[in-house]
């Protein structure tokens, strides 16, 4: 028999029945009651998934079905499995081994590694990046300019599907995977020198914490034999959730186990570049004839017209069909608010519009600053959005990494800091922007970090044209001041949807609701729609009262998901659009709009002082809308129209400005 675990503790008074089941709904006790036989507990979007799972499990203990030591519980993260610890000790159960996938495969390792293999376990890596950085600086440009995590991200890609280097191209090939660097054989021969590196450093990597125990216990059946003679009963949280090397594993902790249990739920599958797959679950009940399906409805976070929202993703989300409901237990909500979609001329003009909205909702609702978020597709998103909170006087705090924090703009700033006396500074940016891997083309392969490199350092590009800076000294302090001055502990937070999966907050805004934005298109590859589908449905989903959704036009077309959601969003003053025999919107200028009129005005005499040209090649339809929605104040606003670009802006700006001001006073 294997030992056992480092925390299990002596046997408790074993809890009562109403002291495990009283509080459940009906949906949450069939599944509590449910101790034996395969069971999958399909759990939608703040229906008490941890409630649910940590009662089964004290059931299975109470009721005597199995030991507490007898029973893994699975989790994905090392917090969750302290909170079901946690819980579970509260309804009087101890010794039950709730571990992560790496944090069991570990202690299984420990135990059967030397026995079997007569060899000590090689050192655990901490991380890939100090092996990775050698390795990446040696190739061209710009491949040496890759964010390293990027790298160790596809390299975790390949060992997740236990694909070697040495079919690494093979899987390339037969998946239609987009690897980061220019050349695949150059990626693939990265992979190779890091596994070499690794091994001479007789070290492991995370992921060789699975591979190698699911190598041991393909190697030597008698392992496997062990492990499923100590663990009788295994739980299985965030099911949907598992790649195909974590679903090797689980096959041979389980074999034809009958008693194992999935928790999880196919619409919330986000995590696709990782290998996850809504397949796992959905095929479940084939794998294991006769399992129970539970499925959990009932939701105790969100309000019937969040919900009612969400639900109208569900008939193209496919997999097990969930309808999402308040539970009775919820206080009635007085008026609960309808979600509110905008649309706004300029994504400068619609960052202002969520701060605005934040402000309204904490000064009219008594909605705390720390109970909004701000969620967005791309880490590239969050500078509009953090210098319009700042200059609200809003509090905030970036989760996924704040602009000043990220490589490209903590690397080009770093780099200006160096350089003293009078310099052009838009000369230097985009130089230094270009030698730490910026393309002005904006073309360039890979994920969406490498997106978000290239829109930071662009970023920072533009901002050195907006004025005659002649100081690299006082460029790098007013972007500084521009994007830290609010920046806290606590406040509105601001996050990537994928980060926000398993959080909730009172007020949620979904911005950029634009087509190439959700589903996310870059200039190289296009996300998958259905995982973009299941992203936007984690997203609403994480309102429990205020959902506000919003999109500019600057940004291109509306998302074809506000079609699913049936929302069709206002027109910006001074614009209207017409749908025409394509899918592409007409856009037309509304002459009634004291502004639009001045403006066609301007740039015919403009068109006709250079020449006679076309009116549009001085300002189109497009952008003359944009400005109309803006209003900008400065050359630098002005600068932030999509459209308006430096060179327009020197010859064109003040005149702009001017009109500008004379309408509005």
């Amino acid at each position: 028999m294997m030992d056992a675990p480092p925390y299990a503790d002596a046997a408790a008074a074993a809890p009562t029945a109403d002291d495990v089941l009283g509080r459940l709904n009906g949906e949450q006790r069939v599944a509590a009651e449910t101790v034996r036989g395969p069971v999958a507990i399909l759990a939608g979007a703040g229906t008490g998934k941890t409630t649910t799972v940590t009662h089964r499990i004290a059931w299975q203990v109470a009721s005597g079905a199995f030991a507490a030591r007898d029973i893994l519980a699975v989790t994905f993260t090392d917090k969750a499995a302290g909170e079901l610890r946690e819980r579970l000790a509260k309804l009087g159960v101890r010794g039950v081994e709730a571990r992560t996938f790496h944090g069991a495969a570990r202690w299984m390792l420990g135990v059967l590694w030397t026995p079997f293999t007569g060899t000590p376990i090689p050192q655990l890596m901490p991380h890939k990046i100090a092996l990775l950085e050698d390795l990446v600086r040696g190739l061209p440009a710009p491949d040496c300019y890759r964010p390293r995590r990027e790298l160790a991200q596809e390299i975790e890609w390949a060992k997740n599907r236990r694909v070697t280097p040495e079919r690494y191209l093979e899987e390339l090939e037969r998946t239609g995977h987009e690897q980061p660097l220019k050349d695949p054989r150059r990626m693939q021969s990265i992979y190779a020198a890091y596994e070499d590196s690794k091994e001479r450093a007789g070290a492991w990597d995370f992921e060789d914490l699975l591979g190698k125990l699911a190598d041991l216990l393909d190697e030597h059946p008698e392992a496997a034999a062990r492990l499923r003679a100590r663990f009788k009963a295994i739980t299985v949280d965030e099911y949907q959730d598992v790649n195909p090397l974590q679903q090797a594993l689980l096959d041979h902790w389980t074999e034809d186990a009958a008693d194992v249990c999935v928790v999880g739920d196919d619409y919330q599958t986000i995590y696709g570049f990782t290998g996850a797959s809504p397949s796992w679950l959905l095929e479940f009940p084939d794998r294991h004839p006769g399992a129970t399906v539970v499925r959990l409805e009932e939701s105790f976070r969100s309000t019937q017209p969040v919900l009612d929202l969400a639900n109208k993703l569900a008939p193209q989300l496919g997999g097990f069909r969930k309808e999402l409901r308040p539970a009775a237990a919820l206080p009635a909500a007085v008026d609960p608010p309808a979600p509110l979609v905008t649309t706004h001329a300029t994504r400068a003009q619609e960052a202002a519009h969520v701060a605005a909205e934040a402000k309204r909702l904490h000064t009219e609702h008594g909605v705390a600053y720390e109970q909004m978020a701000v969620l967005y597709r791309i880490n590239a998103r969050s500078p509009e959005f953090e210098a319009a909170l700042s200059d609200a006087h809003i509090p905030f705090t970036v989760t996924s990494g704040a602009f000043l924090d990220r490589a490209g703009a903590r690397g080009l700033l770093r780099m200006l800091e160096r350089s003293y006396g009078p310099v052009n500074v838009a000369a230097v940016v985009r130089e230094a922007a270009e030698r730490v891997g910026w393309r002005p083309d904006g073309k360039v392969k890979g994920s969406d970090e490498a997106q978000t490199l290239q829109e930071d350092l662009g970023r920072l590009v533009d901002l050195a044209a907006t004025e005659q800076w002649t100081e690299a000294s006082a460029f790098v302090a007013h972007v500084r001041e521009r994007f830290g001055v609010a920046a806290g502990a606590q406040g509105v937070q601001l996050l990537t949807l994928h980060r926000a999966k398993g959080l909730e907050w009172d007020a949620v805004f979904l911005p950029r609701l634009n087509e190439k934005e959700l589903p996310f298109k870059s200039r190289t590859s296009a996300a998958d729609t259905d995982d973009e589908r299941r992203l936007l449905y984690v997203g609403i989903t994480r309102a429990r009262r205020h959902l506000l959704l919003s999109r500019a036009v600057d940004a291109g077309k509306p998302s074809s998901f506000l079609a699913e959601l049936g929302l069709a969003a206002p027109t910006p003053a001074g614009m209207v659009t017409r749908g025409s025999g394509s899918s592409r919107p007409r856009v037309e200028l509304d002459d009634s709009d004291p502004l639009v009129a001045s403006l066609r005005e301007w740039r015919r005499e403009e068109a006709a002082r250079n020449g006679g040209k076309p009116a549009y090649t001085v300002f189109d339809d497009k952008t003359l809308a944009a400005i109309v929605g803006a209003k900008p104040g400065s050359l630098g606003e002005l600068l932030e129209v999509k459209g308006v670009g430096p060179a327009k802006v020197e010859r064109y700006g003040e005149a702009v400005l001017d009109l500008v001001r004379s309408i509005d006073g």
